[in-house]
C-alpha cells in the first residue's frame, strides 16, 4: 500500500538538505516572475535506443510581463537501458534589459553539456537523478567574453496521484531540488527548488504548472581586512510547461514527464 507519511518525510528531507547545504538564508523577496517552457521530445523506442529533444523557453521579470530572457536548446540521447540515459546537448541563452529591449542583449551565452540520468522506482514514487557537466561561453555587452565550467545535480520526484503509474489521464505531482556548483567560486553557485502538478492528456501531450524558487549565491571574500560573507538572492517564479512527444512506434513503457531544463 502507498504510504503517504513516507512521501512527506522524503519531501521534507529534500528541502532540508537543500537549505543545510547552502548554509545561508536567502534574502526575502516578494517579486514573482514567470517561466514558459515548450519542449518537443523524441523518446527512445523498442526499435532504437536513440532519442532527442528541442526546447524553447522565455522568462519574464514579472507575472506575464517584463519579458527579459530566452533559451533555445536541443540534444541527442541514448538509453543504455530503461533506467539509464546519456545525453549530449547545446543551447543559446540570451538575457535582456526588460526596461529597454531595444538596446539589445546584456549577454549571450552559448552552452554545451554532457548528462547522465538514472531512474529509480519505489512503490508509486519515481526518482530521477540527473548529473550534468556544462561548458559555457559568454559574450557580454561591451565586447567582453568569459568561459566557465559548471556541475549540476538534480533529484526529481514524481508521484502519480490517481493511478499506479504515469500514463494517459494521470494527474501527478513533481518536486525537485537542483544544486549548481562552480569550480571558480562561489562553489555553491545556485539552488533551484520546484514543486508542481501535471496532467498527461495522451501519450504525446503533457502539461505542468508549478512554482520554482531560484537562489543565487555570491562568493565570500576578505579584502582590506574586511570579511564579506556569502550573500544570497532568491526569486519565486510561476512555471508553465508543455511537452509534446514524437511517438515513433508503440511503446507501453512509462515515460517520466521530466523537464529537460
Amino acid at each position: 500500500m502507498f504510504d503517504t507519511r513516507r512521501l512527506w518525510l522524503l519531501l521534507i528531507s529534500l528541502v532540508s538538505s537543500s537549505v543545510a547545504f547552502a548554509q545561508t538564508v536567502s534574502q526575502p523577496t516578494n517579486t514573482w516572475g514567470t517561466w514558459f517552457i515548450g519542449t518537443v521530445l523524441m523518446p527512445a523506442s523498442p526499435s532504437t535506443r536513440w532519442g532527442g529533444y528541442v526546447e524553447v523557453q522565455a522568462r519574464s521579470n514579472g507575472v506575464f510581463n517584463q519579458y527579459f530572457y530566452n533559451e533555445l536548446k536541443g540534444g541527442i540521447s541514448y538509453d543504455l537501458d530503461r533506467n539509464v540515459q546519456v545525453m549530449a546537448a547545446a543551447g543559446r541563452y540570451q538575457t535582456n534589459d526588460y526596461q529597454d529591449l531595444s538596446t539589445g542583449p546584456l549577454n549571450v551565452e552559448k552552452r554545451v553539456w554532457e548528462q547522465l540520468v538514472l531512474n529509480q522506482y519505489l512503490d508509486r514514487i519515481r526518482f530521477e537523478h540527473r548529473y550534468r557537466l556544462e561548458q559555457r561561453w559568454f559574450d557580454f555587452r561591451g565586447n567582453t567574453t568569459e568561459f566557465r565550467n559548471r556541475f549540476r545535480y538534480r533529484l526529481n520526484l514524481f508521484i502519480p496521484l490517481n493511478s499506479p503509474k504515469i500514463g494517459t489521464g494521470t494527474v501527478f505531482a513533481s518536486v525537485y531540488d537542483e544544486i549548481f556548483l562552480n569550480p571558480k567560486g562561489p562553489v555553491f553557485e545556485r539552488n533551484r527548488l520546484y514543486g508542481g502538478l501535471g496532467y498527461q492528456f495522451s501519450p504525446r501531450w503533457v502539461a505542468q504548472v508549478g512554482w520554482v524558487n531560484q537562489t543565487n549565491y555570491s562568493a565570500a571574500s576578505f579584502t582590506q581586512n574586511q570579511f564579506t560573507p556569502i550573500v544570497s538572492a532568491g526569486k519565486n517564479n510561476l512555471v508553465l510547461s508543455v511537452i509534446f512527444r514524437i511517438i515513433r512506434k508503440s511503446n507501453d513503457a512509462e515515460q517520466l514527464p521530466s523537464q529537460p531544463d
